[in-house]
């Protein structure tokens, strides 16, 4: 991951930037995209879509506020990378986190190696949080309009995506810990690794707790001319959303993973 300050450039500046770590993909939910450059996924806070992206922790109404994830891990083909660059910086709150799920894996113990080595999880996309399996739901309310299903709010839908727990990455050849807490579903076959379902929604949870460890995480307060470039195939992100009300743009673009899938659809 890496961070440049005081940067001076336009949406034509970052796809160009962008363009030089490799070929930009389109993203998916389309509704998102920005209608003069294609390129660009809007992250937008105090819009018309806020009212969708507003919930309610510990009784405070937060809008946009996302769970540790990566991106497009719904779609079994995260892509490679990304670009982040701030338009309109919110006045409090808004922070992105970023978590090394590389340094995740190196933190685990040989026993939980040997089991993570030897699983499969499956992610299932989600638009109601409460049925999410773990993320923390202490304090959570959904707030009146948001969305039950994709296409509530124009998303479409997608299969459910499988990948190994512990995945190698293409590039650097080390081990990432592919375990994010939004999405996360459940173990594939977890008797072909001597589990129980109890026990691997048990080894799900302790996995889960050990990506929210505070040593593997990095929160960024945005800045006017901030550009975050980060390793989508290595870091998971999050952000804590802003009050109702509050404006806050950045816009994205996807840096695409040419012929690599990291996971798999599950078919059926």
């Amino acid at each position: 991951m890496l961070l440049f300050r005081d940067q001076d450039i336009d949406a034509k500046g970052q796809i160009a930037f962008s363009r030089l770590f490799g070929t930009l993909e389109r993203h998916p939910l389309e509704v998102t995209i920005s209608h003069e450059h294609p390129e660009l996924f809007t992250l937008e806070n105090g819009g018309d879509r806020d009212p969708f992206n507003t919930a309610y922790y510990h009784g405070q109404p937060t809008v946009g506020r996302l769970d540790w994830h990566m991106d497009l891990h719904y779609t079994a083909r995260p892509n490679h990378g990304a670009v982040l660059r701030a338009v309109t910086i919110a006045d409090e709150d808004g922070e992105t986190g970023f978590g090394d799920l590389a340094r995740a894996y190196e933190g685990l113990d040989a026993d939980q190696k040997s089991i993570v080595g030897k699983i499969e999880v499956a992610y299932r996309f989600n638009m109601q949080r409460l049925d999410m399996r773990f993320v923390d739901l202490e304090g959570y309310e959904p707030g009146p309009q948001s969305p039950k299903k994709p296409s509530d709010i124009g998303f479409p839908d997608f299969a459910d995506a499988v990948y190994p727990a512990a995945v190698m990455h293409p590039v650097t050849g080390m081990r990432v810990l592919e375990i994010v807490e939004q999405f996360l579903d459940r173990v594939i076959d977890p008797e072909r690794a001597g589990l129980s379902e109890a026990q691997a929604d048990d080894l799900l949870r302790d996995l889960v707790d050990h990506i929210r460890k505070p040593e593997f995480h990095y929160f960024h307060t945005w800045q006017s001319g901030d550009v975050v470039l980060w390793d989508n195939w290595r870091f998971m992100h999050c952000t804590t959303g802003t009050r109702p009300g509050v404006k806050r743009l950045i816009n994205r673009t996807t840096i695409g993973a040419g012929d690599v899938a990291l996971g798999r659809v599950l078919k059926g």
